[in-house]
């Protein structure tokens, strides 16, 4: 198997992998909400989801050995894919026809998307002066992402989630390459540790800003990271690495008609019923009481008492003849009269 095929059989196995985790994160975020960092880490769940995406993280940086970005990212579209029936059956339900149609149309878009891609095995890598400055500037974007009060802070949290994962893929990309080409030196010594510092920076980042995106559902916030991660990528790549498309103008024309029928797919699956989070019923009151029982309270309290007007000692009737008076009274027990 040459080097594209081993590279695309990886990215397809990446994209399973992150499936599944990103499944699972949406689960988890629906029913556990705003959670602190300390509650996520007590889950088992999250574990494992975390588990499943370090997994899919190794197949990626596997793939990215052996294929440039512009052909190993717009793989990652096919955990979106993945994630339609996936989710389906966790929820209990079909696929949809629009579904359907949305992953065809995804398919047929990044068959169209790899055919001018597809390259050379990456030779070039990020300089650490470039891997800082591309950090930097990434980081400014997140920051500006997260932090702005604005409305559909899912799909914000989930473009910045797909810069992050586009980052730490190019700088996974650097490190693999020096790694396997064994430059020896201090120089490359500290350029690898400091890059790989920076990878797992943006990954757990990456993990972070998909679980908060998630919590609003899983098909928009996907799709979106799923768009913005090759996007910046491929940026990186033909900016930075001088990787190009293949074929001249009959490539440029192929990869726009696969990223339009691409996006349209994605807007298709983006069309996915969210499932349904059964509600905690209320917890009763300890004091409760039955509700006949409340309204005769309520009513007792609210009726008014009537009007008795006070009588001083001398205004009272005194007893009648005959009548005995209690001892204690007016002195010994005597009869009136």
């Amino acid at each position: 198997m040459n080097a594209t095929g081993l590279a695309l059989a990886l990215s397809l196995a990446s994209s399973l992998a992150y499936a599944s985790a990103a499944v699972a994160q949406e689960r988890l975020a629906r029913t556990c909400g705003a959670r602190t960092a300390r509650t996520l880490l007590a889950n088992g769940a999250w574990w494992g989801s975390a588990s499943l995406n370090a997994f899919g993280a190794l197949l990626h940086a596997a793939a990215l050995r052996y294929g440039p970005l512009t052909l190993v990212q717009p793989l990652g579209a096919l955990t979106l894919v993945a994630a339609m029936p996936l989710g389906a059956r966790r929820a209990g339900r079909r696929v949809t026809v629009t579904e359907w149609r949305g992953t065809l149309a995804t398919v047929a878009g990044l068959a169209l998307l790899l055919l001018p891609a597809s390259g050379p095995a990456p030779e070039d890598t990020l300089t650490l002066a470039e891997a800082l400055a591309v950090s930097a500037a990434t980081t400014a974007v997140i920051l500006l992402l997260t932090t702005a009060r604005a409305t559909r802070s899912g799909l914000r949290h989930a473009t910045a989630s797909g810069l992050a994962s586009a980052v730490a893929s190019a700088l996974t990309q650097t490190v693999a390459v020096a790694l396997a080409a064994g430059r020896d030196g201090s120089l490359s010594a500290l350029r690898v540790t400091g890059v790989g510092l920076l990878v797992v920076f943006f990954a757990v980042a990456g993990l972070l800003l998909s679980q908060r995106a998630y919590r609003g559902g899983l098909g928009a916030p996907l799709a979106v990271v799923n768009l913005a991660n090759p996007l910046a990528a491929a940026a990186i790549g033909m900016v930075l690495l001088g990787e190009r498309l293949q074929g001249g103008a009959t490539g440029v024309l192929l990869s726009v008609a696969g990223a339009a029928a691409a996006a349209r797919g994605v807007l298709l699956l983006t069309r996915t019923p969210a499932a349904p989070v059964p509600a905690a019923a209320p917890a009763a009151a300890p004091d409760a009481v039955p509700s006949g029982t409340a309204s005769a309270a309520k009513t007792a309290v609210r009726t008014p008492l009537p009007h008795l007007p006070v009588q001083t000692p001398a205004q009272r009737p005194g007893p009648r003849r005959g009548t005995p008076v209690p001892a204690g009274a007016d002195g010994p027990a005597a009869t009136a009269g």
